[in-house]
């Protein structure tokens, strides 16, 4: 579902001919023909994440924070009811693993899911743990802005590298500021 929203995202924001000028410019052993019930290598997105930066001059990680932010309204949109059983962003972000991901894993049993670990810090403030063996916290980031702006709250997203045993992980410190009047 990911590729194909890449694709939608794409044709949304620079139309439809910039979907078929990236997938022809970009080296997809796929070929670029994606399903949303398919399972494909993350060096796919990688590599049209970097074709599209360089087509449209816009920074990798700006276009996943970008598109990550567009993808939380299709996920809202396609599963309504994990959005429903949340009152608050953090409410939302502690639901992903324990039962979004879950739930995932039922539709799509062969998906390499991210993990994300949350601590409450405080009212506003939570840290959001996030253990991938790919290189999208970028897209992390942009879900978790859009989140906030689907509950009507805004944040701020401090992001840091760290180390546990040999464990790699990238902590998200969300810290809300208000609410979107």
């Amino acid at each position: 579902m990911v590729f194909t929203e890449l694709l939608g995202f794409v044709e949304q924001t620079y139309g439809a001919d910039a979907v078929d000028d990236l997938i022809e410019a970009s080296d997809l052993p796929s070929g670029g023909a994606y399903t949303a019930v398919g399972t494909y290598d993350h060096k796919e997105m990688q590599s049209l994440v970097t074709t599209l930066s360089a087509q449209s001059h816009t920074p990798p990680n700006e276009l996943l924070g970008l598109f990550g932010q567009h993808l939380i309204g299709r996920f809202k949109a396609s599963f309504p009811d994990f959005f429903k059983t949340a009152a608050t962003l953090f409410d939302f972000l502690e639901s992903i693993d324990r039962h979004i991901h879950v739930e995932v894993r039922k539709l799509y049993p062969d998906a390499e899911l991210p993990e994300f670990r949350a601590e409450r810090l405080g009212d506003g403030v939570m840290h959001l743990d996030y253990r991938s063996s790919r290189p999208f916290e970028a897209l992390a980031s942009g879900l978790i802005l859009g989140a906030a702006e689907i509950y009507g709250e805004t944040v701020r997203i401090e992001r840091s590298s760290h180390e546990d045993g040999g464990d790699k992980f990238v902590r998200f410190s969300i810290q809300k500021t208000g609410a979107i009047a």
